[in-house]
């Protein structure tokens, strides 16, 4: 959750309080640190720590009032935009299916802990993902933190430009004519910022030139959810939309 009296500083500082935010404002880390100097706590001057507001949610009183989000766009420089940076991750009603794992052993190292990673390890592991998105030839070959490379995007009217941002997948697949691309959580989200599948989502097209399969996976209890996401227009942030979901258990 962000800090709502160290984001009042920071609005101060950069003389926002009452500014209608019809443009973008940029804003720096020293911007970040040079405004909240007068705070001892870590978690009220850490730029990496004020600006993760992964939904909705965990944005300031002062983002929500006045409907703003915040996005990274270099190593230490940010942008503030008026809109809808998130999207809605819905309750799957469709019916419960029953999925037979491919594996013909059973992976006991797979239920120690509940972690994110080793949930989507053994969805994959039993050929789950394979199965949701139609492709057999799939193999883990992304994973962790990576930079991206330069590129552009509009949100709205306003057009943004990104580079170097460090990013972070789950699990990436490659598979003979695509890339699928996982954001897992082990607990129930609302919603998600579209930033977490979006650059991810240029990164791998830039540098593969392959299609790119977006996956957000949760699992709930024994319960499998998964929701595949897709941009109609690649150059708009805001042009995300639900392309489908299932729920599995697997036996």
């Amino acid at each position: 959750m962000a800090d709502n009296e160290a984001w009042e500083e920071i609005f101060k500082y950069k003389k926002l309080l009452d500014y209608d935010f019809k443009e973008p404002v940029y804003i720096t880390a020293e911007d970040i640190k040079n405004a909240t100097k007068k705070f001892k706590a870590t978690k009220k001057r850490e730029p990496r720590i004020l600006c993760k507001q992964d939904t909705r949610e965990d944005r300031p009183e002062i983002f929500k009032k006045k409907g703003l989000f915040i996005l990274p766009v270099r190593n230490g420089r940010y942008v503030i935009l008026k809109g809808e940076g998130y999207v809605d991750i819905p309750e799957i009603k469709s019916q419960l299916e029953i999925y037979n794992s491919k594996l013909d052993f059973n992976l006991k190292s797979s239920k120690i802990g509940n972690s994110e990673m080793q949930h989507v390890d053994f969805a994959y592991a039993s050929s789950l993902i394979r199965h949701f998105v139609e492709d057999p030839s799939l193999v883990l070959t992304i994973r962790g933190r990576k930079y991206t490379p330069q590129f552009e995007f509009y949100i709205g009217k306003n057009k943004i430009s990104v580079e170097k941002v460090q990013t972070e997948v789950d699990a990436g697949y490659e598979g003979k004519d695509k890339i699928v691309l996982v954001e897992a959580k082990n607990k129930k989200a609302k919603n998600t910022i579209v930033r977490q599948l979006y650059y991810p989502y240029r990164q791998w097209k830039i540098n593969t030139g392959k299609d790119i399969v977006l996956l957000f996976f949760e699992k709930i209890r024994e319960e499998y959810h998964i929701w595949q996401y897709e941009f109609e227009d690649e150059e708009r942030y805001d042009s995300i939309k639900l392309k489908k979901s299932r729920r599995y258990v697997i036996k």
